[in-house]
């Protein structure tokens, strides 16, 4: 069964499913995860999306790696 990425409750172990969504549910809570500066970029949104498992801790992670490697 797929997530309600629009509704459901979302924690660092959720799953990316394959019907992953970049929904106002996961801006909230991605912007809890890193910060009020959190925005969805191409780059991003394609690493989500690269059939590679991961969690939504893992994309809050790589935000936050790709957000301190711009910044040097």
């Amino acid at each position: 069964m797929n997530f309600d990425w629009h509704g459901g409750a979302i924690s660092r172990t959720t799953l990316v499913d394959s019907a992953y969504k970049n929904t106002q549910n996961v801006r909230r809570f991605l912007s809890r995860q890193c910060g009020p500066e959190f925005k969805f970029d191409r780059d991003l949104m394609a690493w989500i999306r690269n059939g590679v498992e991961k969690n939504m801790g893992d994309v809050a992670d790589e935000w936050t790696r790709r957000r301190t490697r711009a910044q040097y």
